[in-house]
């Protein structure tokens, strides 16, 4: 279904060059000049975005705005103005513009701006959905305001520190800063910086020299070669040591490596996106972590909502994994209303992810078609829900066949689904620590962290 634009301008060339770029981006464009014709057609019918001048000849497109906003709280407006004035951005942004643009602008720009304002909106979906390309979902105030900030970090190349609790999806915010912006045809790479032991962590950034070290035994290169011309993620950077947080800080401040080892100098070419769970205000007042580092990451900060404050988040998310599950062969499922609503009850202190897995499990679990709230209920208890000791042989061997992995894949396609929620599982009964999980489940701690690593680059 196409996408559809109001604009509101009274310079005709300028509305003709505008309809025509939006048109050639798939919109249909209802165009009016006037801020009584902007009022008409927005009782009339629904947009999923609408672009506007400042100075019309019936009003300010500004001061109105925000009657725009409480009459239709979810259609993002991109204010476009000849008064390309500090004042007027900071009006605009005040009174909730999605984007704000001075004349002359970037058609382009003006258009990809348009197309992500009225993507970001239009996160709700139906039940048991195809997934979304984009892997941001939420129409909550809190998630408006990070697709603001995102397509502000685009089109440029300035440093984004993401910050939230575990689980919140900072991966995935800098897979959209990537993949939306100007480097998306360059490489993505991620790396969790707390999943590497200290003494190879410079060696993975920055590769190394045949002979550097004990193992070395060819030249290797580093995350940061890997990311030339794209960008790189750095999960974890609060984790990350002092040694390494030295030469990361020299590399940002000259755009050049070297690899450990080598005496060659390097130059790299590659947009940074550092990301943590954790308040780095004590880590720099304990001296565990660099001051000029912070500075030189937390150019942009975008602040992601834990899952428990983005109302009405819930709901849109758990059918985007429903249809995600179905997607990666588990049974295509339907969740009650009583269950969306028991779901949005939670305290979710593993955000996004444990939403996810929930759902996962639910999918798998269900007897029906639809997820009732005995089901849902059931997954929240330490115990087992009742009856699944009875027949969860019976269950994963349903889930076996309809899955219908080829000839081969059987096992590790069947180990790589449950695996990660077996891990999850362990880290939720430790509340996150690594070394009591991996008592619990048998293994090393370093085993563990390599897994969790590879889960989270898959």
């Amino acid at each position: 279904m196409s996408l559809k634009a109001l604009l509101v301008e009274d310079d005709n060339a300028i509305a003709t060059v505008l309809t025509a770029g939006l048109e050639d981006e798939g919109f249909v464009v209802e165009a009016t000049d006037s801020v009584a014709g902007r009022d008409a057609a927005l009782a009339a019918g629904r947009h999923d975005v609408m672009l506007t001048d400042v100075m019309l000849a019936d009003g300010d497109g500004i001061e109105t705005l925000g009657k725009v906003r409480e009459a239709y709280p979810d259609l993002p407006v991109i204010i476009l103005s000849a008064q390309n004035t500090l004042d007027t951005a900071v009006r605009a942004v005040e009174r909730g513009a999605f984007e704000y643009f001075p004349k002359p602008f970037d058609l382009d720009e003006v258009v990809r701006a348009a197309r992500q304002a009225a993507e970001a909106g239009q996160g709700e979906g139906t039940q048991g959905e195809t997934p979304e390309d984009l892997p941001l979902i939420g129409r909550s105030k809190a998630m408006q305001d990070v697709y603001r900030l995102i397509t502000r970090v685009l089109h440029n190349d300035l440093t984004v520190l993401v910050l939230g609790e575990s689980g919140t999806g900072k991966e995935l915010v800098a897979e959209a800063i990537h993949e939306l912006g100007k480097r998306k045809t360059g490489p993505f790479v991620a790396v969790n910086t707390a999943a590497i032991p200290r003494e190879l962590i410079e060696s993975e950034l920055f590769g190394h020299e045949k002979g550097a070290f004990t193992g070395a035994t060819a030249r290797s290169i580093g995350k940061f070669e890997q990311a030339n011309g794209g960008t790189l993620f750095l999960d974890e950077i609060g984790d990350m040591p002092a040694e390494a947080q030295t030469r990361l800080l020299r590399a940002l401040q000259s755009g050049r490596i070297r690899r450990v080892g080598g005496n060659e100098e390097i130059a790299v070419d590659v947009r940074i996106v550092a990301a943590t769970n954790r308040d780095l205000a004590p880590l720099i007042a304990e001296g565990t972590f660099r001051e000029d580092l912070f500075y030189r990451l937390n150019v942009v900060p975008i602040k992601l909502p834990p899952l428990r404050d983005r109302d009405g988040d819930v709901g849109p998310l758990a059918r985007h994994f429903l249809g995600l599950a179905a997607q990666e062969g588990l049974p295509a499922r339907r969740l009650s209303a009583e269950a969306e609503r028991l779901l949005a009850q939670q305290p979710w202190r593993g955000n996004v992810r444990e939403l996810k897995n929930l759902v996962y499990r639910a999918a798998l679990l269900a007897r029906e078609d639809t997820i009732d709230t005995a089901t849902v209920a059931g997954l929240f208890d330490d115990a087992p829900v009742k009856g699944m000791a009875d027949d969860i042989g019976a269950t994963i061997e349903a889930w076996l066949a309809a899955a219908g992995f080829s000839d081969g894949e059987l096992y590790h396609g069947a180990l790589s689904t449950l695996e990660p929620l077996i891990l999850q599982h362990a880290l939720k009964k430790t509340q996150g620590n690594q070394l009591k999980a991996a008592k619990i489940l048998g293994i090393n701690r370093n085993t563990l962290r390599a897994k969790l690593s590879a889960f989270r680059q898959a």
